[in-house]
């Protein structure tokens, strides 16, 4: 176990402690570093470590450190008592009902609370002193051994407790919030197992772990047909986890349920760490086929192994610190955007940043918006948004599960079909054409719904709505009549107050059509497709 420049090495017996002392001093030798041997102490059969003694027993307060908080004099002022709660909230583990006595001192370091010091506050004041000289013994953990979790939920709060081999190994528990204190019984209860597999994650995941709890009917959690949303989530949640969960009445379970009968404190709080002791692969005997996989195994690089190594690969990197002055490399030649990580073109690894962002169990497939916030803290690459928004917007789950917020379309509302030929009438312009010799620049296009003939007259941009009314009256009016309605898009001339005036006046109608929505006046959009590919 490694603390910033403390090395602690623990072993079952003298033997192991040996071969892991071996194996420890030649890594630094490797690496060339060096311990000072004043300050090394072996073989011990006891060490005092971050506040703590360690022993074969368990782990317990170090005396000295708590002879600090029993030498603390009176707080006077709300700094004080928060810099007392947490100095002995660091040991709260050790302490039953911790929040239940620091909760008198608590309450004055509340938002507008008033500094007054009574006998009431003296007493919680010194009760944590008390509390720490008398502080139990705490089991070691074991990782290789099954954890026991006792859970209990009452209308103060959720208290639970881990233990191994019958020794508690570390408590927990915790207030109820606004939301919590609404939940049904079954909730609550339920809450209680989701609130330890939670703060125990560490120890609980991949471990075989039986769960007892007062509340029988959590025991078929797994078998009932229906299930709220919020239970469904969370029981997507337990299923990670190896557990079994046993009906414990509340009588015989008196720690949890005195647990979730306290308030919470929210100070300090310290957990033990598992044991992870790292072998030497020589040592190991096993086939040489067996090996080779698990050499790969352990050398598999994360993804932020892989975006190094591909940034070496891109001779690309090195064009954007010529070009913008905010990217950098730092002293290992990675390039950073600011603080975030430069992710070169490379498909492959980006679609797999995008899985883990959005289909790993601990994200739960986030919107589009929600998975730019959490990527652009640590990520970057052109196009980050476009890319991330296309990824979401195709996810087949998202589309089969979540539910649209988009308001309804509406019923569609086709043109009326036209009973004699230019009666109904399309009309647009094509811009923006070479000029001809007479000064033509654009082609207003007329087309009839009924027949699909079409005029297409020459005009100049520069005409003005007069100009647009005679060659109408000229070129349509006097060859096929006054039409009933006229179909346009939005266009200025067309919703000019004088040619308003005008389809009024002949007893005409005009339609215009949805802003960005063409398909309205389709017939003649695609006779301009075709003119303007001649």
């Amino acid at each position: 176990m490694v603390f910033i420049d403390d090395i602690l090495i623990y072993s079952k017996d003298e033997k192991e402690h040996e071969e892991h002392l071996r194996i420890v001093l030649t890594r630094l030798r490797e690496h060339k570093l060096y311990a000072k041997f004043s300050k090394c102490a072996f073989w011990l059969k006891k060490v005092g470590f971050l506040g703590h003694i360690l022993s074969k027993k368990g782990v317990a307060v170090d005396p000295s450190k708590v002879e600090c908080v029993l030498n603390w004099k009176q707080p006077k002022t709300v700094t004080e008592i928060w810099s007392f709660l947490v100095l002995a909230g660091y040991y709260r583990r050790f302490i039953k009902d911790f929040s239940k006595t620091a909760k008198p001192m608590t309450s004055l370091t509340k938002k507008n609370a008033r500094y007054s010091w009574s006998q009431n506050y003296e007493e919680a004041f010194q009760s944590l002193k008390k509390s720490l000289t008398t502080a139990p013994v705490l089991a070691q953990l074991d990782v290789m051994k099954p954890f026991d979790v006792h859970c209990d939920a009452s209308g103060n709060g959720l208290g639970c407790f881990l233990m191994q081999e019958g020794r508690v190994v570390t408590y927990a528990s915790h207030q109820l919030r606004k939301h919590e204190a609404n939940y049904p019984t079954h909730d609550l209860e339920l809450a209680t197992v989701i609130h330890a597999l939670k703060i125990w994650k560490h120890y609980l995941l991949g471990n075989t772990c039986n769960l007892y709890t007062d509340h029988k009917s959590l025991k078929y959690i797994f078998t009932q047909p229906e299930l709220n949303m919020r239970q469904r989530r969370w029981l997507e949640l337990i299923k990670d986890y190896d557990l079994e969960i046993h009906h414990h009445p509340g009588k015989a379970n008196v720690v949890a349920d005195a647990l979730s009968r306290r308030a919470h404190c929210n100070v300090l709080e310290v957990r033990p760490t598992a044991r992870v002791i790292c072998w030497e692969m020589d040592q190991i005997e096993m086939p040489t086929e067996q090996l080779a996989k698990l050499y790969n195994l352990i050398i598999e690089p994360t993804i932020k192994g892989q975006i190094i190594t591909a940034q070496k690969q891109d001779k690309g990197m090195a064009l954007f610190v010529r070009k913008r002055a905010c990217f950098t490399l730092d002293d290992q030649g990675v390039l950073w955007f600011k603080n975030q990580l430069v992710v070169p073109k490379d498909m492959e690894l980006r679609k797999k940043i995008l899985d883990e962002a959005h289909t790993s169990m601990f994200t739960m497939h986030p919107g589009s918006n929600k998975m730019y916030q959490d990527l652009k803290e640590k990520f970057w690459w052109t196009r980050m948004k476009r890319e991330i928004a296309k990824y979401a917007s195709e996810c087949d789950v998202c589309q089969r599960v979540k539910a649209d917020h988009l308001k309804p379309a509406g019923m569609l509302q086709p043109l009326a079909l036209p009973a004699w030929k230019w009666e109904d009438i399309h009309m647009d312009f094509i811009v923006g054409l070479p000029c001809t010799q007479k000064g033509y620049d654009s082609i207003w296009v007329i087309i009839d719904r009924f027949t699909k003939s079409a005029h297409f007259i020459p005009v100049k941009n520069r005409y003005n709505v007069l100009n647009y009314a005679e060659i109408y009256i000229s070129r349509i009016v006097s060859l096929h009549g006054v039409p009933i309605t006229i179909t346009s898009d939005r266009g200025s001339l067309l919703v000019s107050c004088f040619w308003e005036k005008l389809q009024t006046a002949l007893g005409t109608t005009s339609i215009d059509s949805s802003a960005y929505h063409p398909q309205t006046s389709s017939q003649v959009e695609r006779v301009n497709q075709i003119l303007e590919a001649c």
